[in-house]
């Protein structure tokens, strides 16, 4: 059986739904993008911390076999890794789409028919006769090879490829933000660590010098130069800095079971650096030219990645309004006893059919959806532009905010210098009388207040760097 669908009706009809396929809505088109400023605060300095691996950013080793086990065994970044395999069988799928679909049938059935129906009537093979060949009731065997194939006319499924193509890399920079993110978790929780203990060591000093301060007064009752009331006070404030160790030992477990999850593991102890935190400084941050935000932070190539891929599905949702042309084709053996299957060429099958059609009356169903991958197409920009005009508004405050950290810590320094010596000159005033007990405590207060801001002044330096070489796209390379 030979079977060919295009005859001078079927041009007609494919004219005709070309005509009506001929006007489609237009694409609405994005705003152009702003364009970045040239600099940071006016430095034109190129330079980048950024390019720098993760291991060569952080010397401090206890702090990089932290960032290695998380990449190894972060659950956030497995889930990530799923993801990239999701999108690159999408890609398989859609490159399947663009060959022919080829498969195997095998059949068999069986027809009986009413004698006195319009088929029964008019076949003369009904008649009951001896050695008759066509036998009754009618089977029907069947052996074949079928394939069909849409001829990619308009570029639909190229461009829907494409598209895939587009949002596999996306994944790809996806993951590479979820490690920059990662690693910079990772950082940040192990300075509020170090921080924690050198608070707990400021504690502890601060409790032996109560201590002190309480034995004097109460040697000083004894001598009936204090009162009772004294030897209250200072007791109730070594209490409450005694108390206060307590909450930072909570803390640090708090902060040390944040670690153990990133990690991707049970609690247990963090092993650090526990030297004095204070004698840390930063690491050293250049910050280069805006420009370069482009190349290095994958949320950004990310968020143009996912435009060039809406901008795609807007193609294929226009291609849908234009009429599609499939190719459809069999070839194999057909007979009504098994035994006749093989035997050629009165077995043999094929056919080829080709069919054109389109849209032409209600096209409501595919304005919608072409109206909506406009709409993503105009989602994406603008979230590429919200996230290009956010990472400059990053590293932005955080230069600023190292800035004014520096200044500010530097004169916290010299403020705990001069509250470290006030104390000394306050428990001799008050061991000569002349200052009482509650200059004493004030001044120690004081001291403790300002030892821990230090250190928190200390700690949102280390946090400021991180944080900039995160916005500026550090730690995936």
């Amino acid at each position: 059986m030979y079977k060919l669908k295009l005859n001078r009706y079927t041009v007609l009809l494919a004219v005709t739904l070309a005509a009506a396929g001929c006007k489609v809505p237009e694409a609405a088109a994005p705003a152009a993008n702003q364009p970045v400023p040239e600099s940071f605060a006016g430095s034109r300095d190129t330079t980048n911390s950024s390019v720098l691996p993760w291991k060569s950013f952080f010397k401090d080793p206890y702090l990089t076999d932290l960032i290695d086990t998380a990449l190894k065994n972060n659950q956030e970044l497995m889930v990530t890794l799923q993801d990239i395999e999701i999108a690159k069988n999408d890609i398989r799928m859609r490159k399947s789409a663009l060959l022919p679909s080829v498969g195997l049938r095998a059949g068999a059935e069986l027809e009986k028919v009413g004698r006195y129906t319009s088929q029964g009537a008019g076949d003369a093979s009904t008649e009951i006769y001896e050695g008759k060949e066509v036998p009754d009731p009618l089977a029907n065997f069947t052996l074949a090879a079928t394939a069909n194939w849409e001829i990619d006319i308009w570029k639909k499924l190229r461009n829907a490829k494409k598209a895939a193509i587009s949002r596999y890399l996306s994944s790809v920079e996806g993951k590479n933000f979820v490690l920059t993110n990662l690693i910079a978790e990772v950082a940040n929780s192990y300075y509020e660590l170090q921080s924690l203990d050198t608070q707990l060591d400021i504690v502890h000093q601060n409790i032996k010098l109560q201590k002190n301060a309480l034995e004097i007064v109460k040697v000083q009752k004894q001598a009936m130069r204090a009162t009772e009331l004294a030897v209250q006070k200072f007791r109730a404030e070594v209490l409450s800095s005694q108390s206060k160790e307590f909450d930072i030992l909570q803390q640090i477990k708090e902060e040390e079971n944040n670690l153990n999850l990133l990690l991707g593991r049970y609690p247990q102890e963090i092993k650090r650096d526990k030297g004095d935190f204070l004698t840390l400084q930063p690491m050293a941050i250049n910050s280069g030219i805006p420009a370069q935000l482009l190349a290095n932070r994958p949320d950004i190539k990310q968020a143009e990645l996912e435009l060039a891929a809406a901008k795609l599905d807007v193609k294929v949702a226009r291609a849908e309004f234009y009429p599609s042309l499939d190719i459809s084709a069999a070839v194999g053996l057909e007979a009504f006893k098994p035994s006749y299957l093989f035997k050629l060429p009165k077995s043999l099958l094929y056919s080829l059919a080709g069919d054109l059609a389109g849209p032409l009356v209600n096209r409501n169903a595919i304005k919608a959806e072409f109206n909506s991958a406009n709409a993503r197409q105009l989602q994406s920009m603008f979230n590429y532009q919200r996230i290009l005009l956010n990472a400059y508004m990053e590293v932005s405050t955080q230069l600023s905010k190292i800035d004014n950290l520096g200044k500010s810590y530097d004169l916290r320094s010299q403020q705990v210098d001069a509250l470290n010596t006030s104390i000394s000159v306050s428990n001799d005033l008050f061991k000569s009388a002349r200052a009482d007990y509650f200059e004493v405590m004030m001044t120690q207060r004081d001291a403790l207040e300002t030892k821990l801001d230090l250190v928190e002044t200390k700690k949102a330096q280390f946090n400021a760097v991180v944080n900039v070489y995160k916005q500026l796209g550090g730690g995936w390379r």
